[in-house]
């Protein structure tokens, strides 16, 4: 049966449909019978109880520069679709907290992937640390003396915001360097929010693989290896995307992290593993899809509808 999705985004006209994961969703929706509507955060409204928001009809098609045609303006009605995808990129700040009690409103009787309340529940990088044994030395405060604790025993360390995207704001420093209380002090005049320490994995120059799974389960994954004299690998500062396979390690971190992504209604996530260690587990709008169909021929988006469409036809 065709559904009405409903795909809350940046803006269509922006994004760059050679690598955007949420426009190749479109497509394959669009290709299996379904319409689409997009819509901003922005003109999100709950009206005694009522969510609707302002956006417009879509269709999408692989076009350069010409790639969707759209109707006129309208409010609409949340609950009168079947899904809606939750995929504008972040910062995880509290627009982005606040859209999630907006979308709470109206799932389950509309799927709302990821589930809405397991988003705000599931910090990416925060989340993680459900899961002993996977990722490396880990520690989150604003505490600057544990932060040098942490550095006087694990030396070559990794800083980022908690809530960064995209590489933002990651550095590494070394046991010796003089700059850490310089880059504390950025952080704090940034934002009240904690950071991240995290041991330096020198195996992040081969490549930060990206791990695709759908329901708990995995489909795919990419290597995405930095630039030259870089650490961040992701595709946005700069990282190029390679193909890969699974390893035994990468099956194991994802059957212990696989069966709590499904019981949160985590449909469509992408992990984050360097080395043998999971470093992130992002449910906010995780990327990767577009080069793993361009690897594989596996297209992770179109089994997600697959699993979409057996969700809403056991409603």
């Amino acid at each position: 049966m065709p559904l009405k999705v409903a795909v809350q985004m940046d803006p269509i006209e922006g994004i760059n449909i050679e690598g955007d994961t949420t426009f190749l969703m479109m497509e394959s929706a669009q290709a299996r019978g379904h319409s689409l509507f997009v819509y901003l955060t922005e003109t999100l409204a709950m009206d005694e109880g009522r969510v609707s928001a302002r956006g417009r009809d879509v269709n999408v098609r692989r076009r350069q520069g010409d790639h969707f045609t759209a109707g006129p303006e309208r409010r609409v009605d949340l609950a009168d679709f079947d899904v809606v995808l939750m995929r504008q990129d972040p910062p995880f700040d509290m627009r982005y907290i606040d859209a999630t009690f907006f979308l709470e409103a109206i799932h389950p009787k509309t799927l709302v992937v990821n589930h809405p309340v397991e988003v705000r529940n599931a910090p990416e990088k925060l989340f993680v640390t459900k899961f002993p044994g996977l990722q490396p030395p880990t520690l989150i405060t604003w505490d600057r003396d544990a932060i040098l604790d942490f550095r006087a025993r694990h030396g070559d360390i990794v800083l980022k915001p908690l809530n960064g995207r995209g590489g933002s704001g990651v550095t590494r420093h070394l046991k010796d360097d003089p700059n850490l209380d310089t880059m504390l002090e950025l952080h704090a005049e940034l934002g009240p929010e904690p950071v991240i320490v995290q041991k330096f994995l020198p195996s992040v120059t081969k490549g930060d693989k990206r791990i695709l799974l759908i329901d708990g389960e995995p489909v795919g994954a990419i290597n995405r290896v930095p630039a030259k004299g870089q650490i961040r690998s992701n595709l946005a500062v700069g990282g190029e995307a390679q193909p890969v396979e699974l390893t035994a390690r990468d099956r194991e971190i994802c059957a212990a992290i696989g069966p709590e992504l499904k019981a949160r209604g985590l449909i469509f996530v992408g992990i984050d593993v360097i080395g043998e260690w999971l470093t992130e587990i992002n449910v906010t709008s995780p990327t990767g899809a577009v080069a793993l169909k361009r690897f594989t021929g596996v297209d992770a988006s179109d089994v997600m509808w697959s699993r979409v469409e057996a969700i809403r036809a056991a409603a």
